[in-house]
């Protein structure tokens, strides 16, 4: 008979002086190592990933192996390790059985033809925003941020509107904890200023930013709200900064009604007549 093993660190060792600890289960070691790989976006050695997440190197040498052996992770050049083949089809399997990101989806890439500009569905992780999707424009206008990506709130429109659901409170400690300097320099990072912003969008069912995230791209964000006023996703228009000025207008109805069509699919709005919102 096999003997089940468990995977501890080493403060559970037996003989350890010095006070207990709680036990780490392999399981979530495993989870501890996929979540710092997606944060860090780029591949790592097990030293790295084991004294990012203060494990010892010897447990994350073993479950890197045992996630290798599973194509959890897979290998990359100089020794690092990344995510693994197996996760894309679990993840491709999610993604069918997913309503909102299914009728999104849609939406997004009709909002595309309609504008002839890129068009994204956003979503928040913590303090970041991430593109699940993506709907590239006609012309050569190259937008860096692809599936996946992911970037302070405050670098982004949508960034001000995802935040919707969490009381003011929660949200100024959301800011002050993940705003970051952008690489153009001229995104805020004062959490009272974004969380004024978060405010006037809101209450405006819009966003705009130009160059805070990279020189000469823009972006109008517009939230998608679920029954209960909070803000799972966004549908947002990238577009060469320059096209915000020309035609803003254009743009701004675009997005808008773009956002209540989905709203409406998904059987959202009802609950937004009810509470008593107003039509965009």
């Amino acid at each position: 008979m096999t003997k089940a093993t468990t995977t501890q660190s080493s403060e559970d060792e037996p003989g350890r002086t010095g006070p207990r600890r709680s036990r780490v289960s392999g399981i979530d070691r495993a989870v501890q190592i996929l979540d710092h790989l997606q944060q860090e976006g780029r591949a790592q050695t097990a030293y790295e990933v084991a004294r990012a997440i203060g494990a010892p190197l010897s447990t994350i040498y073993a479950i890197v192996e045992d996630l290798l052996d599973k194509s959890l992770l897979t290998r990359t050049g100089e020794g690092g390790v990344w995510l693994g083949p197996r996760l894309y089809h679990y993840g491709l399997a999610y993604a069918r059985d997913l309503q909102v990101i299914t009728v999104a989806t849609h939406e997004m890439h009709v909002l595309a033809r309609e504008v002839g500009e890129t068009v994204q569905i956003c979503g928040r992780d913590g303090g970041m925003m991430v593109v699940e999707a993506m709907a590239e424009g006609p012309g050569h206008f190259v937008i860096t941020s692809r599936v996946g990506t992911r970037v302070p709130l405050n670098w982004t429109a949508s960034g001000r509107l995802l935040v919707a659901g969490l009381d003011e409170a929660e949200r100024a400690a959301l800011f002050r904890k993940s705003a970051k300097a952008s690489p153009t320099g001229r995104a805020v990072t004062d959490p009272t200023v974004l969380l004024a912003q978060s405010r006037d969008a809101l209450a405006a069912g819009l966003s705009i930013q130009a160059g805070e995230s990279d020189y000469a791209v823009a972006c109008i964000a517009a939230p998608v709200l679920d029954e209960a006023g909070a803000c799972p996703i966004t549908v947002s228009i990238v577009l060469p900064e320059f096209r915000v000025n020309e035609e803003q207008l254009t743009f701004v109805e675009a997005v808008k009604t773009a956002a209540r069509r989905i709203e409406d699919k998904l059987g959202w709005r009802v609950g937004h007549f009810a509470a008593g919102r107003k039509s965009g």
